[in-house]
């Protein structure tokens, strides 16, 4: 049997085939550039076969940002089972977040799901859920304001890494970390911590 019979003759494969390509082009030209024909043209299926499995644009729009939040979800369980191995100590998150700046494809995965939260209140919430997966690994150790300041590092070089040729170097990302989440002997936090330690002594 011919790929193009067994693709005829499997629907779900051919609407798993549109999906991708249209997620693969809202990572390449953004979801706003997103049209049936440019979708069909990369998935290799004719134009009706796109408004066949999705009849508005917004469907085969959502589609997409679906899968693209799938595989940030499959990342979410890598970096909580990567935070189990390595810490959550700046060294750790550094080394953590400069392996994931690795992964151009991730990275900019990312961004088009972050991208396409703004205008759509759906994806927001779950762009919004991975900005508090990264708080909940954090804060156990160093503390809720900690870890929203660290979570909003991280986004930022994430970003960074959009807009410039090299990603931030690893030293760089776990100096600024350490400045973040270590208080430092003067901060109001330390000395409280400084207190009650010779209370309790």
């Amino acid at each position: 049997m011919s790929e193009g019979t067994r693709r005829r003759r499997d629907p779900e494969a051919r609407r798993l085939e549109i999906i991708t390509a249209a997620a693969e082009l809202i990572i390449e030209v953004g979801v706003d550039a997103l049209t049936h024909r440019k979708v069909a043209a990369r998935a290799g299926v004719p134009l009706g076969s796109t408004t066949q499995y999705f009849a508005t644009l917004d469907d085969l729009r959502e589609a997409a940002i679906g899968a693209l939040a799938a595989e940030v979800e499959v990342r979410i369980d890598e970096t909580r089972r990567a935070v189990a191995a390595e810490g959550v100590s700046p060294e750790g998150i550094a080394r953590l977040v400069h392996r994931s700046l690795e992964d151009a494809r991730a990275v900019q995965a990312d961004r088009a799901v972050v991208t396409a939260a703004v205008h759509d209140p759906r994806v927001r919430a779950f762009a919004k859920r991975w900005s508090e997966e990264i708080v909940g690994f954090i804060s156990p150790v160093h503390g809720t304001d900690r870890a929203r300041a660290a979570a909003a590092f991280i986004d930022g070089v994430l970003w960074h890494s959009q807009i410039h040729d090299e990603p931030l170097d690893e030293e760089l990302i776990r100096d600024a970390l350490a400045g973040i989440l270590i208080p430092s002997p003067a901060s109001p936090s330390a000395s409280s911590a400084a207190s009650s330690a010779a209370a309790s002594a």
